[in-house]
């Protein structure tokens, strides 16, 4: 839901502006007020956590402050500087006890004695001397609203690591493109219900419009794409990215608001002489037995982060496809019961734990073996 998501974002945001957490024992931290005329006490307790805050004591919900708190944390734990020396270590079971197993494409493969698994060592990120927890985390903390110079600012400030946002931004380019190529292979088995919205966004100054659409029952955001008017092409091109996403499988009703646009669309790329046909839901409102409040909360979630960044500042950014992504296969869902819309479509990449770093893992595995068919046909 969108005020959760909110507060999440909004607790990111104290941890970039540089806010400084106190740790006063082990469960006890102090964070200060938004208006910085006092600070606020959050504890760790073991039926969860508890801020002093209004937010908290009146509406019994986890603060902005507890976020900042449990990403303080996260990020004491995972974010390190890579270390001169530091042993090969499986990477799909942690374990140290590897042997070398050949080269393939000229780089060194290690075979793990307690999984038997074969693997390649992060080595997509060795031009680079910081941990690819960092760029992983770099990438989550972007992709939930905090801009580049509070990531490069709050990065130098709590673990000493001079990193230009610049680097951050190429690093973010970069990796999303990768991983795009590999999600838009993964066809997700979809409701068959489909729920379409459009909302306005600044895009360098000017007022576009961004268009999305997603499966109602798994959450899967389908397509997305920016346009600078509402008309039937632009409508046309959203359907037409869903369908090619969905690969033929059978969409039973398409739900919209009431642009003219969309009526056109629809007509165009699922009327058929065929029974049964596909339903075009049209007019709804937010409340009633059919609506689209489901593609709205995702439109809020946009609205959080673009308000965050201040707009986005060119149309080709990799926060569209990136967020996609996030929203995808990193961001857990309540209304799933914590999983992901990629699991809810049975698209399992045993992403835990780490999520971002696993994708990556598996998307620069699949980009290395295009680039080794193609050296090597």
């Amino acid at each position: 839901m969108s005020q959760p998501d909110a507060r999440v974002i909004r607790g990111y945001a104290i941890i970039a502006k540089g806010d400084k957490i106190t740790q006063l024992d082990e469960n006890t931290f102090t964070v200060p007020s938004q208006n910085g005329n006092g600070l606020y006490r959050v504890t760790k307790l073991d039926s969860g956590w508890a801020c002093t805050c209004p937010d908290h004591v009146n509406r019994k919900v986890d603060c902005k402050h507890i976020y900042a708190v449990r990403f303080w944390l996260e990020l004491q734990k995972n974010i390190k500087v890579k270390r001169q020396g530091e042993p090969i270590k499986c990477k799909w079971c942690s374990s140290q006890n590897v042997i070398k197993y050949g080269r393939e494409s000229g780089k060194q493969v290690y075979k793990c004695k307690v999984c038997n698994r074969k693997f390649v060592p992060d080595n997509e990120f060795k031009k680079l001397k910081y941990d690819p927890k960092i760029i992983t985390a770099t990438l989550d903390l972007y992709f939930k609203g905090v801009s580049l110079r509070k990531i490069s600012d709050h990065l130098k400030q709590f673990y000493g690591l001079d990193v230009n946002f610049t680097t951050l931004h190429h690093w973010i380019k970069h990796y999303t493109k990768i991983m795009n190529e590999y999600v838009k292979q993964l066809v997700p088995e979809i409701s068959g219900t489909l729920c379409a919205d459009e909302m306005q966004v600044k895009v360098g100054g000017e007022w576009k419009w961004l268009w999305n659409i997603m499966d109602k029952e798994t959450r899967f955001l389908l397509a997305s794409q920016i346009s600078e008017k509402r008309e039937i092409e632009d409508a046309r091109r959203l359907l037409q990215k869903a369908k090619e996403r969905i690969e033929g499988q059978r969409v039973d009703k398409v739900i919209t608001d009431g642009l003219r646009a969309y009526q056109d669309a629809f007509k165009k790329e699922f009327f058929t002489l065929r029974k049964p046909r596909t339903e075009h839901v049209r007019n709804i409102r937010l409340a009633g037995e059919v609506n689209n409040n489901l593609i709205e909360r995702l439109q809020g979630t946009r609205r959080e982060r673009d308000k965050v960044l201040r707009g986005m500042k060119v149309e080709h950014t990799p926060i569209i496809e990136g967020f996609d992504i996030y929203y995808n296969f990193i961001r857990p869902h309540m209304s799933l019961n914590g999983e992901t819309p990629a699991k809810r479509t049975n698209i399992n990449l045993n992403l835990d734990q780490n999520r971002w770093l696993n994708l990556l893992r598996e998307c620069l595995n699949h980009h290395r073996q295009i680039n080794t068919t193609k050296e090597h046909p």
